[in-house]
């Protein structure tokens, strides 16, 4: 499987002024709202998300995603890699041969559940993909375009990491751990994720 994030998650929607915030309250640093220090901040925001989302699954703000698959997982239900899916916008299957075929929407559907999306056929099973074929399914997940959409737990977790990152930002063997704190706010999000279809599991 290939993953490939086809939106990033634009800079005004990181929480930067809440960073900004826990880091003077909880360490006393005088931080100067300057454009170097925003970006900064921002870097750090962001290597936090892609932690979080990483160890968890979850995609906290909204953004496109495309999957690429050699054939499904299960003509019977493919999972999805990702939740909360918001929409699948398209599904293609292409031939080895470069001639590429959108599925119609009738002849599929999406299950949203909240750990382990899926996309059903409409009839028995999903359709063929040939010998030397791929298919490809662009979709939209993520809580929400906006910071105060995300989950309380999950939004401080990623504050508190972002701080830990600026804090050992010069030390790079300090910043593979997870501090404690983090790994208790994110453990009920992380759940076993299914890709290989119904039948077997993917240990988190």
């Amino acid at each position: 499987m290939m993953l490939i994030e086809e939106t990033g998650v634009p800079a005004g929607a990181l929480p930067v002024a809440a960073l900004r915030s826990h880091l003077r309250l909880g360490t006393g640093f005088d931080m100067p709202e300057d454009a170097a220090e925003t970006a900064a901040l921002q870097g750090f925001l962001r290597a936090a998300i892609a932690t979080i989302e990483a160890r968890t699954g979850k995609v906290l703000l909204r953004r496109r995603f495309v999957m690429r698959l050699d054939d499904w997982r299960d003509r019977l239900g493919q999972s999805l890699p990702l939740a909360p899916v918001l929409a699948v916008e398209r599904i293609a299957i292409e031939d080895g041969a470069g001639t590429e075929t959108e599925l119609p929407p009738e002849s599929w559907r999406l299950v949203p559940d909240s750990q382990r999306p899926m996309i059903l056929p409409a009839g028995v099973v999903l359709p063929h993909v040939p010998r030397r074929g791929s298919l490809s399914v662009r979709f939209e997940a993520g809580f929400g375009e906006s910071w105060d959409e995300v989950p309380s737990d999950l939004a401080h977790a990623v504050i508190m990491l972002a701080a830990r990152y600026y804090e050992v930002r010069h030390d790079e063997a300090a910043r593979q751990a997870l501090p404690f704190g983090v790994s208790a706010l994110i453990e009920k999000w992380r759940a076993v994720r299914t890709l290989a279809g119904r039948g077997s599991r993917e240990w988190r």
